[in-house]
C-alpha cells in the first residue's frame, strides 16, 4: 500500500487496538468541556437524566446496554446542534448500602446497634466516598458523555431538600397518611420491601390440608403455611357454595389456640379451587387482609419481625421454619391432616438482596395515596405529553397506573431520607419541611423509619435540575427529552417519575419520550442469573473486544421492546466490523482521500461515484428515520450493511481502479472517498465513538472548519462537528443500474472462478462479449480487476464458457484455463465427491420408500431424511455440471 504524494500524514497506527486509544480520547473530550450543557442557550435543548445506579453496584449488561443507547441519542442530538445535557448520579440504595457496611461491621464483632444510628451513618457516608460509585469509572470506559461537573447524588443536600420538601407537600394535601397494612416483610433485614426488591422463584413446598372441626361440622383448608394457622380468625366459602351453606355463620374450634372462628361467606372465594374453603389469616396474608377489612376480623399478629412465633401456643418461641414441620406432626396426631402432597411446586417471595423469604406481615407504615397521581400519570400518556415506544406497551403501562395499589414508602432502615415526622408526647403528629424548625422539648421524637429508595429516585427528572429552587436548568432542561430503561421496571420506577413529576411541576411531564427496551438474555434465549452460570460481564467484553464493539452488539439487538440475546462471537463480529472500517479508513487516507474540498460537479463523477453518493444521501436520510423511531437494532443494521458491503466491499474496489488512472479521475475519487467516510464516520460516531473519533481527526486534520458549520471541512472532533443532512439529490437511476450490472457480472465470475477450483488471487485470460457487457458503459477495467481476469490475447482459446443475464442483455464470459487448474486432479476430486453424493441419495431414497419408517418414525426426523436427499440431489447436479466444464485430456 503506498501513500499519495499530496496525502498529509495521518498518526494512524497499522491495527486498531481500543485499549490503546480509549481512555486518552475519552479524557480529551472531558477536558475540552464537550460534555457540558449551558441553560443560558438559544439554542434547542435536549435531556436525559441517567436513571442513577445503585452507589454499591457495578456495571452488568443491562447498565451497558442503557447507556449505549442513551450516550447515542445524546451524541446525536449534541451533534444536530441542540445544547445537549446527560446528567450523571447514583442512587444510595437503602437495604443495599446498609446491608454492606452491616456486613464489614460484622466482620469486626460489631453492631449497628452497637454504634449507634448518628455514627453508623456517618460509617455509611464514610464507606461511600472511599468505596462507592465504582460504576462511575465503568461508565467512563464505556465511552458515556455525561456533564461530569452536574453529578448528583440522592442523598446530597440539595435533592435530600427536594425530597422533604415533596413529602410536606404531599402530607398537607392528604396523600400522604400513616396506616397499618400487609406488606413484604424481610425477617434478615428487618425492613419493609417494595415489590421491585421482592425474588419470586420455585420452590418445592408442602400442601397441607387441615381439617378444623368434626362431624357434619367440619370444613377442611389447604395451606403452604402451616405456622400461619395460629393466626387464622375465620374460614371463608363462597355464598352461593351449597356444600357449605348450613356452616355460614356457625364457629368452629382453631386446634392449639383455645379459639373458635366464625366461618363466613365472600364472594371473592373461588368454589373451584380446592375444597371451596379458605383459611383467613388477616395479619399474614394480603388477601386474606382484604377478606378480614371486609367482614371486621380481628387481625392476630402471631411472629415477631424475626420470624418466630409469638402466639400462646405450643409452638411460641419457634422460628417460622422451625415451628411449620412441628405445627404439621401436631395436627397429624391429632388426626386433622386429611392430605399432604409433598414436593409442591410453587413461587415464593424472596428478598432480593439477601435471599430470606419474605414474610407478608401486618405493619403500620407510610403510605402514598396513589389514586390522583396515577390518573394523572395515566392522563400524560393517553393526552400525548409522553409517548412510549414501543406503542403496544402503553396498554400495560394503563394497567398498572390505572389499577394501582397504594405505596408503602417507609422503610425500617438507618441509612436513607429519615421521615420528617416527629411525634409529640401527648399524640402529637407534625410534618416538618424545609427551613422549618421540629418540635422540640421533652418527649418529641422523630419517626425512626427512611423513606424508600424509589419515593427520592421518583423526583429525578427535577430534583437533580434544583427544584424546588426555580432554576435556569429547571427552565432549560424540564421536561427532559426521553427515558430509556427496561420495560421491567415501567411500573416501579417509571410510574413513580410520572406520578411526581406531573404533581411536583404543575402538570408538566418529566418526559417526552419513553423508549423501553427488553431484557438481555443468552445466546439460547435464557435469562441470565449466577446459579445458571451465564452471566456476560460487561467489563470483560470491554477489556477483550473495547467499548466500541461492546456498545454496537448491544445496540444492534435493541429492538423496541423486545427482548435481546447475546454472545461473545457476536461482540467478536462487532470487533471485526470496527478492525474493516479501521483498515478502510486506513486505505482512504493513504490513498489521498481528503474533505479539503467538495466533490466535483456529478456530470464530471463516475458511475461508482454517483452510486455511492446518492447510497450515502439515502442513508443519512435512513438513519434519521430510524433514530427517531429508536430503531436502534435496525439503524445499526443499516449503518453495517452499508459500511461493509456497498462501501468496503464494492466502492473501495471500484476506487481503486480509478485512483490507479492518475490525474483528474484520482482527484476527484479520493475526492468522493474522503465525503463518503466523513458522513458514514458521523453517522457511526453516536454508537462507535471511539474509532470514528480517531479515524475522523485523521481525515479532516485539526483545526479545520469550525463544528456544526456544514458536512466537508475540518474539525477539532466528532463530538462537536455537524451531523449530516441528506441532500434530496435526484437519485442517478441509470448508474446505479450500471453499477448493479458490474457487481452482478464479477459476482458470477468469482462464484464460477470458486466452482472451477481457481485461487482467489489467480489472474486467468478471459473474453467477454454480448450485449450485457456491451452495456455496461465502459466498466471493462473495472469488472476485469476485480474478478482477476486479464486481456484476452489474439491467440486466446477459451477452454470454458458461461453467461450471465444482465439488465441490459447477456455478457458471455470465456476463461483460458489451460495451465490454471490441474485438470486430472480437480476430476478425480469431483468424481469422489459425485460418488459421496449418489450414495447419499441412495441411501435417503431408500428409507423414504420405506413406509415403516415414514409412518412410524417422528414427522422432525422424517423431515431430516427429505432435506438431505434434497441436498444430495442439488449436490449430484451441482458436481456434474463441473464435470461437464472441465476440459478433456
Amino acid at each position: 500500500m503506498t501513500q499519495h504524494a499530496n496525502t498529509p500524514s495521518t498518526d494512524l497506527p497499522t491495527a486498531w487496538n481500543p485499549a490503546d486509544h480509549e481512555a486518552e480520547l475519552y479524557q480529551r473530550w472531558v477536558d475540552a468541556g464537550y460534555f457540558a450543557a449551558d441553560p443560558d442557550t438559544d439554542r434547542p435543548t435536549f435531556t436525559i437524566v441517567l436513571p442513577p445506579p445503585n452507589v454499591t453496584g457495578a456495571m452488568h449488561m443491562g447498565h451497558a446496554l442503557d447507556h449505549s443507547l442513551m450516550d447515542a441519542l445524546t451524541r446525536r442530538r449534541r451533534m444536530q446542534g441542540y445544547e445537549a445535557l446527560w446528567l450523571p448520579g447514583m442512587d444510595h440504595a437503602g437495604i443495599a448500602t446498609q446491608n454492606v457496611v452491616e456486613r464489614e461491621l460484622s466482620e469486626q464483632g460489631v453492631s449497628r446497634h452497637d454504634l449507634g444510628r448518628e455514627r453508623f451513618v456517618e460509617r455509611v457516608w464514610e464507606w461511600k466516598e472511599e468505596y462507592g460509585g465504582k460504576i462511575l469509572g465503568q461508565m467512563r470506559r464505556l465511552g458515556d458523555g455525561v456533564d461530569w461537573s452536574r453529578e448528583r447524588f440522592t442523598m446530597d443536600s440539595q435533592l435530600s431538600r427536594a425530597v422533604q420538601t415533596i413529602f410536606k407537600r404531599l402530607y398537607d394535601d392528604g396523600l400522604i397518611y400513616q396506616a397499618e397494612r400487609i406488606i413484604n416483610w424481610c425477617p434478615r433485614c428487618h425492613t419493609a420491601l417494595s415489590d421491585i426488591e421482592v425474588e419470586h422463584a420455585e420452590v418445592d413446598g408442602e400442601l397441607i390440608s387441615i381439617r378444623y372441626g368434626d362431624g357434619d361440622d367440619a370444613i377442611v383448608v389447604a395451606t403452604t403455611r402451616a405456622e400461619t394457622m395460629l393466626g387464622d380468625t375465620a374460614v371463608a366459602v363462597h355464598p352461593d357454595d351449597s356444600r357449605y351453606a348450613h356452616l355460614i355463620g356457625t364457629e368452629v374450634q382453631l386446634p392449639f389456640t383455645g379459639r373458635k372462628i366464625p366461618i363466613i361467606a365472600d364472594e371473592h372465594v373461588d368454589p373451584e379451587f380446592g375444597s371451596g374453603a379458605v383459611k383467613v389469616t388477616p395479619a399474614h396474608d394480603p388477601n386474606d387482609f382484604e377478606i378480614g377489612k371486609r367482614h371486621d376480623l380481628p387481625m392476630p399478629t402471631i411472629m415477631d419481625e424475626t420470624g418466630v412465633i409469638t402466639a400462646h401456643t405450643p409452638f411460641q418461641g419457634l422460628e417460622r421454619f422451625e415451628a411449620r414441620p412441628a405445627v404439621v406432626a401436631a395436627l397429624r396426631e391429632q388426626g386433622r391432616i386429611v392430605a399432604e402432597k409433598r414436593p409442591y411446586v410453587h413461587a415464593v417471595g424472596h428478598c432480593s438482596r439477601c435471599d430470606t423469604v419474605v414474610e407478608p406481615r401486618l405493619s403500620l407504615q407510610w403510605w402514598v395515596r396513589v389514586a390522583p397521581l396515577a390518573k394523572a400519570a395515566g392522563d400524560a400518556v393517553r393526552d400525548g405529553r409522553t409517548t412510549i415506544h414501543p406503542p403496544e406497551l402503553a396498554k400495560r403501562y394503563f394497567e398498572w397506573v390505572d389499577d394501582m395499589h397504594d405505596w408503602c414508602i417507609s422503610r425500617q432502615l438507618w441509612w436513607g431520607h429519615r421521615i420528617p415526622v416527629w411525634y409529640g408526647p401527648n399524640g402529637e403528629k407534625v410534618c416538618v419541611g424545609p427551613g422549618e424548625e421540629p418540635p422540640s422539648g421533652e418527649g418529641w421524637t422523630q419517626d425512626a423509619d427512611v423513606l424508600d429508595t424509589w419515593f427520592s429516585s421518583g423526583l429525578w427528572p427535577f430534583s437533580t435540575l434544583g427544584w424546588p429552587d426555580d432554576t435556569a436548568d429547571l427552565r432549560a432542561f424540564y421536561p427532559t427529552s426521553v427515558l430509556v430503561t427496561g420495560y421491567d421496571i415501567l411500573f416501579f420506577w417509571v410510574a413513580r417519575m410520572m406520578m411526581f413529576g406531573l404533581y411536583a411541576m404543575d402538570g408538566k411531564q418529566p418526559f417526552n419520550d419513553v423508549f423501553l427496551h427488553g431484557l438481555i438474555r443468552d445466546a439460547t434465549g435464557k435469562k441470565m442469573s449466577k446459579s445458571r452460570g451465564n452471566v456476560i460481564d460487561p467489563l470483560d467484553w470491554l477489556d477483550r473486544f473495547g467499548a466500541d464493539a461492546t456498545r454496537f452488539t448491544l445496540a444492534r439487538g435493541a429492538n423496541p421492546g423486545s427482548d435481546m440475546a447475546i454472545a461473545e462471537e457476536w461482540a467478536a463480529g462487532s470487533r471485526n466490523f470496527c478492525t474493516k472500517l479501521f483498515n478502510a479508513s486506513r486505505f482512504a487516507l493513504m490513498n489521498g482521500a481528503t474533505t479539503a474540498a467538495e466533490p466535483p460537479a456529478r456530470e464530471s463523477l463516475t458511475d461508482a461515484d454517483r452510486w455511492i453518493m446518492d447510497l450515502t444521501d439515502q442513508l443519512v436520510s435512513d438513519v434519521d428515520e430510524l433514530f427517531e423511531g429508536f430503531q436502534f437494532a435496525k439503524l445499526c443494521d443499516v449503518l453495517y450493511h452499508f459500511t461493509w458491503d456497498e462501501f468496503c466491499d464494492w466502492y473501495l474496489e471500484l476506487a481503486k481502479v480509478q485512483l490507479a488512472e492518475g490525474g483528474e479521475r484520482a482527484d476527484s475519487t479520493r475526492a468522493v472517498l474522503g465525503h463518503v467516510l466523513d458522513i458514514v464516520l458521523r453517522l457511526l460516531h453516536p454508537v462507535l465513538p471511539f474509532v470514528t473519533e480517531k479515524l475522523w481527526t485523521s481525515l479532516t486534520g485539526s483545526g479545520g472548519a469550525p463544528a456544526n458549520e456544514g458536512v466537508a471541512g475540518g474539525g477539532e472532533s466528532l463530538v462537536v462537528a455537524a451531523w449530516p443532512s441528506a441532500t434530496g439529490q435526484q437519485r442517478d437511476a441509470d448508474a446505479a443500474a450500471r453499477i448493479a450490472d458490474v457487481q452482478k457480472l464479477v459476482t458470477e465470475i468469482r462464484r464460477f472462478r470458486s466452482d472451477q477450483g481457481l485461487k482467489p488471487g489467480q489472474k486467468v485470460a478471459a473474453r467477454l462479449s454480448g450485449a450485457g457487457f456491451d452495456g455496461l458503459g465502459g466498466h471493462e477495467s473495472s469488472v476485469r480487476t476485480l474478478a482477476k481476469l486479464t486481456e484476452s490475447a489474439d491467440e486466446f482459446s477459451g477452454s470454458v464458457s458461461f453467461e450471465v443475464g444482465l439488465a441490459t442483455g447477456t455478457a458471455h464470459v470465456e476463461l483460458d484455463l489451460s495451465g490454471a487448474i490441474d485438470v486430472a486432479a480437480e476430476r478425480k476430486r469431483l468424481d469422489k465427491d459425485l460418488a459421496a453424493a449418489r450414495r447419499e441419495l441412495e441411501q435417503t431414497e431408500k428409507k423414504l420408500a420405506n413406509p415403516s419408517f415414514t409412518e412410524k418414525a417422528p414427522a422432525d426426523v422424517v423431515e431430516k431424511i427429505r432435506v438431505r436427499k434434497q441436498a444430495a440431489e442439488s449436490d449430484i447436479d451441482r458436481v456434474s455440471a463441473r464435470l461437464a466444464t472441465l476440459p478433456t485430456a
